[in-house]
């Protein structure tokens, strides 16, 4: 029988050849096995995980049920061979994690901060530029912020009108339609790009720095938070606000709102949606749409058509308490994808 070391590694490799990363995990994991080693104890148990698991003891509740996930998951991995394995209950060290709540722009909101973004003092010409058509492009199309980042002029059909997304989230690839204003946006913004860096050495993604880099993902967001609190997004001293993944939840409470005014039927139309943010399963799509009043009011509309509420037709009982309680009743049954409602200012490539 291998050591538990050895299963972590083994464990840690099966894991991220199904296109999991794995970061905080494979470290945890691996101080977890060193921590045993120290207890001269070679199989896991549930008291010696709920030990390490709530290390350091000045941190919060999340972080110890986190840690005390990395084991579960490992432990139900190291049963198949090690019958002695204790995994640790599902009861232990009980936290739910709060996820922000999103915030939905509005279109103007959308517009300035892209104009904010082009009004941007630098010494570089080609900054503004470049935030000016990242925050636009992940404004009309739902990507990821890692997923925009990483896109290299390869994977650019700006003709066909889409873009290629490699190794996403759990090591997947899709491609994402385009709206026609959006590649004209890209497109201005690549002859910009091939012009400032032109005779000079700069890598292959989209979106690269004044040192021709990709763009730092912590740059990026502190790029928003003065451009947000600029434009009254955010406070002068807010440590929390609007959020750039807020753009995605933005664009699919959009999509189905389209959908719903449109006469379509979002529940069929779903794993699209799904699909197109690339979800794994298309329950994953449901949490982006859980606090949207368009959506409720395009839910209670359709469902006052369908009972033809009227002066002939009372409400229904049930629908009197859909009303009371859709903000959770609705999570369960929605969701799409649309042409974008605020295109990308388009400037002229010669300005």
């Amino acid at each position: 029988m291998n050591t538990l070391r050895q299963a972590v590694q083994e464990y840690l490799s099966l894991r991220r050849s199904l296109g999991f990363k794995l970061q905080d995990a494979g470290k945890g994991l691996l101080d977890f096995v060193t921590f045993m080693e120290r207890h001269r104890t070679s199989y896991i148990t549930q008291a010696l995980a709920l030990a390490w698991a709530q290390q350091p003891v000045n941190v919060q509740p999340a972080q110890w049920a986190k840690r005390l996930s990395f084991v579960r998951g490992f432990a139900h991995h190291r049963s198949a061979t090690d019958s002695r394995t204790q995994i640790p209950a599902q009861g232990l060290l009980p936290f739910r994690p709060r996820r922000a709540r999103p915030y939905l722009y509005s279109d103007n909101e959308v517009r300035s901060l892209l104009r904010a973004a082009l009004n941007m003092p630098c010494l570089s010409k080609l900054r503004p530029w470049t935030y000016h058509c990242l925050f636009g492009l992940l404004s009309v199309s739902g990507l990821r912020l890692g997923e925009a980042r990483g896109l290299e002029l390869q994977d650019l059909d700006l003709k066909a009108a889409v873009l290629t997304i490699r190794s996403a989230k759990f090591g997947q690839s899709r491609l994402v339609p385009l709206h026609a204003s959006t590649c004209k946006v890209l497109a201005d913004y690549i002859a910009r790009r091939k012009r400032h860096w032109a005779g000079r050495e700069v890598s292959s993604y989209l979106f690269v720095s004044n040192w021709g880099n990709r763009l730092d993902g912590g740059e990026i967001h502190r790029t928003f938070y003065v451009l947000s609190r600029q434009i009254g997004l955010r406070g002068i001293s807010d440590h929390h606000g609007p959020r750039l993944h807020d753009m995605r939840h933005r664009f699919a409470t959009n999509t189905l709102v389209t959908w719903y005014r449109s006469n379509l039927d979002p529940e069929r139309l779903l794993p699209i949606l799904s699909a197109y943010l690339g979800h794994v399963h298309v329950a994953d799509t449901q949490w982006y749409l859980s606090s949207s009043p368009e959506l409720m009011r395009e839910a209670m509309r359709r469902l006052e058509h369908r009972w033809r509420i009227g002066h002939d037709h009372p409400q229904p009982p049930w629908l009197r308490f859909c009303s009371a309680f859709l903000p959770s009743a609705w999570c369960s049954s929605a969701r799409q994808v649309h042409t974008p409602s605020v295109p990308i200012a388009t400037p002229s490539v010669n300005s």
